[in-house]
């Protein structure tokens, strides 16, 4: 099989003006395979077509039905865990190098016949609208104060277009550490967005209303009305619609930690160290 770069070299001489023979000489392949290229006028990776026979014996063909009863009965049965299921079972019949061809079924059998996956809509993000905020827990870093943990929150804000985001340290979910951090985050950002799109926490939401509306508490209202923002929460069980802010979670105390561990120490003096 030719490669792309000698037909072009090909039909670049042929171009010129150069003779069938001796543009082909000059690129390395027969007058014969020169001929049928230009009469093609296809490059080799154009006329290639798509393989659908199997080219060496299923090895799996035999126990197959009984790994796809498996998956009937419990579709989050990972293809590894089948496989050394088979090994069990069947002593010297599968080797170690076959467990990519099992996955390579799992995963077309979840394609055709495993149970229907939710589906994400890609949300469009515009600038100024939108600012997403949630508290995250820091515990799981280990900074002590005078060898005593330091238990607290990050309240953290982020600007949905923009991935702008600022932090308040704070030590519960009450409406006064929401307060505090929105506060405190708007002005260093240097702005204020159309809307404020928080989880469900207790302290801006309510319960559902009877249209399945979203209900927010009188002082969360106060809240945004005193900055001219508007209210969004998450609909319950979807942690996704507040994926920016989530995301920025995971990337924030990741940053933080590494820069802990540069600093070879998670013990402190004191907070403002």
């Amino acid at each position: 099989m030719k490669q792309d770069g000698e037909i072009r070299l090909l039909l670049e001489e042929r171009r010129k003006g150069t003779s069938q023979k001796l543009a082909a000489a000059r690129t390395g392949m027969s007058e014969r395979t020169g001929r049928k290229y230009e009469r093609a006028g296809k490059l080799p990776s154009q006329m290639k077509t798509p393989r659908t026979h199997r080219t060496r014996t299923n090895p799996f063909l035999t126990d197959w039905p009984g790994v796809q009863a498996q998956l009937q009965r419990d579709p989050a049965l990972q293809a590894k865990t089948l496989f050394v299921l088979l090994c069990e079972a069947y002593p010297g019949r599968y080797q170690e190098n076959q467990l990519r061809t099992l996955q390579r079924h799992v995963q077309a059998w979840r394609a055709q016949s495993g149970p229907e996956r939710e589906i994400m809509f890609p949300q469009e993000h515009v600038p100024g609208r939108m600012a997403q905020s949630d508290f995250t827990e820091m515990n799981s870093l280990g900074v002590t104060i005078a060898g005593a943990p330091f238990e607290h929150l990050v309240y953290h804000l982020v600007l949905t277009y923009s991935n702008v985001e600022a932090i308040r340290i704070g030590f519960s979910e009450s409406f006064e550490s929401l307060a505090e951090g929105l506060e405190a985050c708007l002005w260093q950002i240097g702005g204020v967005p159309q809307w404020h799109r928080t989880d469900n926490l207790t302290a801006a939401v309510r319960d559902l209303d009877r249209d399945g509306r979203h209900e927010f508490t009188a002082n969360y209202r106060g809240l945004l009305n005193h900055y001219g923002m508007q209210p969004s929460a998450n609909t319950a069980g979807c942690a996704n619609q507040n994926g920016d802010v989530e995301q920025s979670h995971f990337r924030f105390k990741t940053a933080v930690d590494q820069a802990l561990r540069v600093r070879g120490s998670r013990e402190f003096d004191d907070r403002t160290a």
